[in-house]
C-alpha cells in the first residue's frame, strides 16, 4: 500500500483577495512566495525557503456569508511561547476567536479569517490523548501550567 507524504498547499477563494492576503501575512507570518500581477492569485509560505507555498489565494468566492466551505485550516508552531505570542498578536488586532483550548496533544487557538473560515494555530505537547479530547484554556496561563492541563487530559 502507499500513502501520501504530506499536505503540499491549501487554495482558499477569497471575496477581496488583498484583504486576504494582509490577514494571512500580518496575522500568521506568512511570506508572499509569488503573486499573479493581474490579481488572480497569490501563494503564500511559513517555510518559503523549504515549500514555495502552502496557502494559495484565489478570488472568486461566491457563497452566501456563513455558508460552510472549510472545515478548518491548521497551522503549527514551534512551542507554547510562540502560541502565547500569536494569541496576543491576534487579540491586539480585533481578530474574532471561536476558541482556545487543550486537545491534550496540543493546545490550539481557533480563530477566523476574513472570509469566515476558520483556522487553527497550535503547539504540540508530549501527550498522546485521545482524539476527540476538548478542554478549555486561558493562554495568559504560564507554559509549565499548561503542560499540566494537557498532561491531566491523559488521565480523563
Amino acid at each position: 500500500m502507499f500513502s501520501v507524504k504530506q499536505l503540499g498547499h491549501v487554495g482558499i477563494f477569497c471575496t477581496d483577495l488583498q484583504r486576504s492576503k494582509e490577514f494571512y501575512t500580518r496575522n500568521l507570518g506568512l511570506t508572499v512566495t509569488d503573486e499573479d500581477p493581474e490579481g488572480r492569485l497569490i501563494f503564500l509560505s511559513a517555510r518559503p525557503e523549504e515549500e514555495h507555498h502552502e496557502v494559495a489565494l484565489c478570488p472568486g468566492r461566491d457563497t452566501p456569508p456563513g455558508a460552510k466551505v472549510i472545515q478548518q485550516i491548521s497551522f503549527i508552531v514551534e512551542d507554547l511561547a510562540t502560541l502565547k505570542q500569536i494569541y496576543q498578536h491576534l487579540k491586539q488586532n480585533g481578530v474574532r476567536f471561536r476558541s482556545v483550548v487543550s486537545h491534550g496533544m496540543c493546545i490550539a487557538i481557533y480563530f477566523y479569517d476574513p472570509d469566515d473560515n476558520v483556522l487553527e494555530v497550535y503547539a504540540k505537547t508530549p501527550y498522546r490523548t485521545p482524539q476527540p479530547y476538548i478542554e478549555d484554556v486561558n493562554l495568559d496561563l504560564t507554559e509549565q501550567e499548561l503542560l499540566a492541563i494537557a498532561e491531566a487530559s491523559l488521565r480523563s
